[in-house]
């Protein structure tokens, strides 16, 4: 009688616990995770990049802007 209990015991856990599973199944998930992390990483790189991009920028329209205010020596020396 102990081991019918068990077997029957057994396939209700089954019916609780689902079965894990297939390999393939599980390969699959761990591919899906991988390309998720590795766009993950990707977006962050290139907002970084944007953010510097932007500064950069900014940095040298200031710059621009500040140099028109300056003299222009250049055109003072070679009057024509």
């Amino acid at each position: 009688m102990y081991p019918t209990t068990l077997i029957a015991m057994s396939e209700e856990f089954r019916q609780i616990f689902p079965t894990p599973p297939p390999a393939a199944d599980i390969f699959a998930t761990y591919q899906l995770a991988q390309e998720f992390h590795r766009e993950t990483q990707y977006r962050q790189e290139f907002e970084s990049y944007c953010q510097w991009y932007r500064q950069t920028a900014q940095s040298h329209q200031q710059e621009l802007q500040k140099m028109q205010g300056d003299i222009n020596l250049f055109r003072w020396f070679c009057r024509r």
